[in-house]
């Protein structure tokens, strides 16, 4: 049996590109966690239009706040053809209240839903829907509630 191709998880997104870093950002996966702004509030301001300046700090620093958005609705590629975003070398799942599932590490997603594409994903991280009410399966939407 073919494995079946590999999504890119960086396609979906809306992008923003910096000298360094691009990053990709797919509102839908996004349950506001915070650590963007918090994290580097230089590059990520929600009351700028564009909310996300990739080229007002390092590559570096930009990506390493990228790595804290827990549910992967942030995605980040260097300019240079630098290889991307690594897992985490054990997968680890937090479940949060009433909430999502949190999964980090080198996780191999299966997707057959309209807007979110047919075949598997590779993903560093993501919340996974708990409830069964998502629109995004597996992805968490929201439609519990519940934010980070």
């Amino acid at each position: 049996m073919t494995e079946p191709a590999t999504h890119d998880p960086f396609d979906g997104g809306k992008r923003y590109s910096g000298p360094e870093i691009l990053v990709s950002y797919d509102a839908r996966r996004c349950r506001h966690a915070g650590e963007c702004v918090r994290g580097l509030p230089k590059v990520f301001d929600v009351g700028r239009r564009p909310w996300i300046l990739p080229g007002a700090a390092l590559g570096d620093e930009v990506a390493t706040i990228i790595r804290r958005c827990p549910t992967g609705a942030l995605q980040y590629r260097p300019t240079t053809g630098a290889d991307t975003e690594q897992p985490d070398p054990v997968t680890t799942v937090r479940a949060v209240p009433g909430g999502p599932l949190l999964l980090r590490g080198d996780l191999r997603v299966w997707t057959d839903q309209p807007g979110v594409g047919v075949g598997m994903r590779r993903e560093t991280r993501m919340a996974a829907c708990a409830c069964g009410a998502t629109g995004l399966a597996p992805y968490c939407d929201g439609s519990c509630g519940v934010e980070l």
